[in-house]
């Protein structure tokens, strides 16, 4: 930057831009993503930005966005791309007229990036810190840094999660985490234990100890995947960490059956569009 200090205040975030970093400060405010108020603030290094994009927003408005090298940023590795657009904590929104003073900066942060894009090899984004805590459906989940708690809930936890009984995973004992958006069908947080194998990451989630389930309500964006990028980094201290792509395992037809009456359900209550119901219903016979 040819001034340390500079400042660029868009909507919903401020970024300053310093020798060496890109200092994002959030707003707080209702029109503010939850998401960014939950984050706060972030310190950039430049050496995890693999490049920097200025394109035409929505409404009049111009976005400058960076963009992270791969496994620089344990918040983006545990999204694994399923953030929305607005969620972006990469993306500074701004005035359409502010466009000739955004792409000085563009220029300039170009003209300073050193890295090839390649993945990095540790966590150059700080993670949120712990301890961290969010509500699922079926358990409130907690982590103070060493180990992951799970606490079911009696109204939502299935047989087999009350029958193994509430879970403890010190984080030198896990290989990985998993986290599926709440704002998906079948979202969940599930944990990598390093003795369990690939065939725990295909189990189904609501009868998985190690896994906890999203809702309406529970385990929403802002809260849980803060709290998996936390579980990743304290991961990744101790050895390999994994983040594993959050695919949906074979089922029994008789529970896709089940699952399709409930989402009918949800459907015919006006709590799932006509788009939705015919999205999810594929994705279910597709499992099949």
């Amino acid at each position: 930057m040819s001034r340390m200090g500079d400042v660029l205040a868009g909507f919903h975030a401020t970024w300053e831009f310093e020798s060496d970093s890109v200092l994002i400060r959030y707003e707080r405010g209702i029109r503010t993503p939850k998401l960014f108020q939950a984050l706060g603030e972030r310190r950039v290094p430049l050496e995890a930005i693999s490049g920097v994009t200025l394109s035409p927003g929505r409404r009049g408005t111009v976005v400058l966005h960076v963009v992270p090298r791969p496994g620089a940023d344990p918040l983006m590795e545990a999204a694994a791309g399923q953030l929305k657009e607005g969620c972006d904590p990469y993306r500074l929104v701004l005035p359409a007229e502010r466009e000739t003073l955004a792409e000085y900066y563009a220029d300039e942060l170009r003209a300073m990036l050193k890295g090839d894009g390649e993945p990095a090899e540790r966590y150059l984004v700080e993670a949120p810190v712990a301890p961290r805590q969010f509500k699922a459906y079926d358990a409130k989940a907690s982590f103070d840094g060493k180990t992951v708690n799970f606490r079911w809930f009696w109204t939502g936890a299935s047989s087999a999660k009350w029958k193994a009984g509430d879970q403890s995973f010190p984080v030198a004992e896990l290989s990985g985490v998993q986290w599926r958006s709440p704002e998906v069908f079948e979202g969940h947080l599930r944990l990598l234990p390093r003795e369990a194998g690939e065939q725990a990451a295909r189990t189904q989630v609501d009868q998985d100890p190690a896994s906890v389930v999203f809702g309406l309500g529970y385990g929403p964006v802002h809260e849980s995947l803060p709290f998996a990028a936390a579980v990743l980094a304290a991961v990744r201290e101790r050895g390999a960490a994994a983040v594993v792509p959050a695919a949906a395992p074979r089922r029994d037809p008789a529970d896709i059956a089940e699952r399709i009456r409930h989402l009918g359900e949800l459907h015919q209550a006006g709590l799932v569009t006509d788009e939705e119901f015919s999205t999810k219903k594929a994705e279910l016979l597709a499992e099949l």
